[in-house]
């Protein structure tokens, strides 16, 4: 294999247009989430297609000893990654003291700890190669509380601080760290998050468009990629450090409640 992207979260949405994109342009690939089908289905499309080496693996990457499990079966295949594009994620809406705790602790564990974990256990080939980019998946949810998804939001701001930082850490070597953060996407985020039911996802930007936004982002080493968002949004995001909190708490509110 070569030039090769281990991508999370791969079976849909952006990561599956990460994965395509990444073929298109001649890179081998692995590919990791829940749904072995889905990633078969891939793994047949863009060998045919593209003529490269995708690996499948699944994982749910929301156990906490997943990331270790994932780590250790690359590794012991002898593969070093070129790019690692941790793009799993999910979220849920609702009163956070209403919402089951074990699903908010699954999404603290998948957006949260696996990202991290999977970013401290292949960094150290990176470093010792001083080559590798780094491409996760944040959201531009990331930009301010977000009441009746307390928990997405918070999981979110975690990813693009602890990107950004690490770019810094990373500054004087070859690797780069890329911040990705998309507005409201086309995937099965919003079904399973309750959230194509509110204002927010009114309209929503193509998961291509957004893995392509990203994936350039990536390539030049850019330190954050905010992507699909409408000129509305963009304004409203423009004036957030403005914005009394108290008013921005009950707009945010407003717009994730289903109507």
């Amino acid at each position: 294999m070569k030039n090769i992207a281990l991508i999370t979260g791969a079976s849909t949405g952006i990561g599956k247009e990460l994965a395509t994109i990444h073929a298109e342009n001649g890179g081998d690939l692995i590919l990791v989430a829940r749904s072995k089908k889905n990633l078969d289905l891939l793994k047949a499309t863009l060998e045919k297609k593209h003529g490269v080496n995708v690996l499948v693996i699944v994982k749910d990457l929301s156990n906490l000893n997943a990331a270790k499990e994932l780590f250790d079966e690359v590794n012991n295949a002898g593969i070093e990654i070129d790019y690692l594009m941790n793009n799993a994620g999910f979220g849920a809406l609702g009163k956070f003291h209403e919402l089951d705790l074990e699903r908010q602790i699954a999404m603290i564990n998948l957006n949260v700890t696996s990202l991290t974990a999977l970013t401290h256990y292949f960094m150290p080939n990176f470093i010792k190669r001083n080559s590798g980019k780094i491409l996760n998946t944040s959201s531009t949810a990331s930009f301010m509380p977000g009441p009746l998804q307390a928990v997405y939001f918070a999981t979110k701001a975690y990813v693009t601080f602890f990107s950004n930082a690490l770019a810094e850490e990373l500054c004087d070597t070859n690797i780069t760290v890329t911040n990705l953060m998309p507005g409201a996407t086309e995937s099965e985020f919003g079904a399973t998050s309750g959230m194509d039911k509110t204002e927010m996802f009114k309209k929503t930007a193509t998961a291509r468009s957004v893995a392509e936004d990203g994936y350039r982002g990536m390539l030049k080493g850019k330190l954050d990629v905010v992507s699909g968002l409408t000129t509305m949004q963009k304004i409203m995001m423009a004036m957030i450090p403005f914005t009394p909190k108290k008013m921005l708490l009950k707009q945010i509110r407003r717009m994730q409640e289903v109507k």
